[in-house]
């Protein structure tokens, strides 16, 4: 159901730091902001505060910082997330993304637990971690993306008596780990050269390849076109089982989600007719389709699509 807890008056100074979460999320994180806006104020404003929130930590995670300082930073970001989850701060703070979302959270009983799997997930990066097997890095994506959608289904809500709605959250962090391979995958070279690697070492080895994709082609000997297959196969299964969540939520959320996640699939279709192009230059999807997607959401024939899979199985 719609658990949004209704507020009769939002001061100025809340609207303006809402203001600025929005204005955050719009200028960083296009895809995203490109789904949020298909949702109604009030839910559209909570959704970019936790994106500006998530953009900080990761920010503290990808900056230019010594390794001591971004973990100090983040230890920081998780003391003020404290202090929001108790509701200890106050609507004339300095800091608007705080203010905007505690008062997300007094609204949407958003699970702010979430956010402290995120800076975990993002210590995991600072301190240089590899992944060893799909459950390994099945582990941080849960961090980095799952927790994503069990905080966002925290502002979407389900349909009232709605069929399954307990398995709404596996759903809703199902589909995060989909999005985040996908991007593990569009983001092979950059991270690469940022001398990361999240692909799972055993995977690595199962078709030849090395951690190291700094070049514009695959390493002599190797079957880098079967590793990248390898893993859309497996974002494949993760989209199918995660757009269950569609039925359960409403119009106009199951419009905003199957539009980030549409996006999101026919990135991953890109990047399995053309494996070698992540290598190149980085995977993206020109406007038009993007307005593609969102039209689908909000006409609900992904969410229709959805429920017909689910009643097979």
């Amino acid at each position: 159901m719609d658990r949004a807890r209704p507020v009769p008056y939002v001061p100025p100074s809340v609207a303006a730091a809402y203001d600025y979460c929005e204005s955050v999320t719009g200028q960083q994180a296009r895809n995203f902001a490109y789904g949020i806006r298909l949702l109604p104020t009030g839910k559209r404003r909570a959704m970019s505060a936790l994106y500006a929130f998530s953009r900080r930590v990761d920010d503290i995670g990808d900056g230019p910082l010594e390794q001591s300082v971004k973990v100090a930073r983040l230890e920081e970001t998780r003391e003020l997330l404290g202090r929001i989850r108790d509701g200890a701060i106050d609507q004339d703070d300095t800091d608007p993304v705080a203010v905007a979302l505690s008062d997300a959270a007094r609204r949407y009983p958003v699970p702010m637990d979430g956010l402290d799997e995120l800076i975990d997930g993002v210590l995991l990066d600072v301190r240089g971690t590899t992944y060893g097997s799909w459950e390994e890095l099945e582990v941080y994506c849960r961090c980095v993306a799952g927790a994503i959608g069990r905080l966002s289904l925290g502002v979407f809500g389900t349909l009232p008596g709605v069929r399954d709605a307990v398995r709404a959250s596996e759903y809703a962090d199902t589909l995060g780990l989909a999005l985040q391979l996908t991007n593990i995958l569009r983001d092979l070279r950059e991270d690469a050269d940022h001398g990361r690697t999240y692909l799972p070492a055993e995977d690595l080895e199962k078709f030849g390849c090395s951690a190291d994709f700094r070049s514009d082609d695959a390493q002599p000997g190797s079957d880098f076109h079967g590793l990248v297959h390898h893993e859309v196969q497996r974002a494949r299964a993760l989209f199918a089982q995660g757009y269950r969540l569609l039925p359960l939520l409403d119009r106009r959320s199951g419009a905003c989600v199957a539009a980030m996640a549409g996006i999101y699939q026919r990135l991953l279709e890109r990047i399995a007719a053309d494996p070698h192009a992540v290598l190149r230059e980085r995977v993206s999807l020109p406007s038009r389709q993007k307005a593609y997607v969102a039209v689908r959401g909000l006409t609900g024939i992904d969410a229709r699509h959805a429920a017909r899979r689910s009643a097979r199985t």
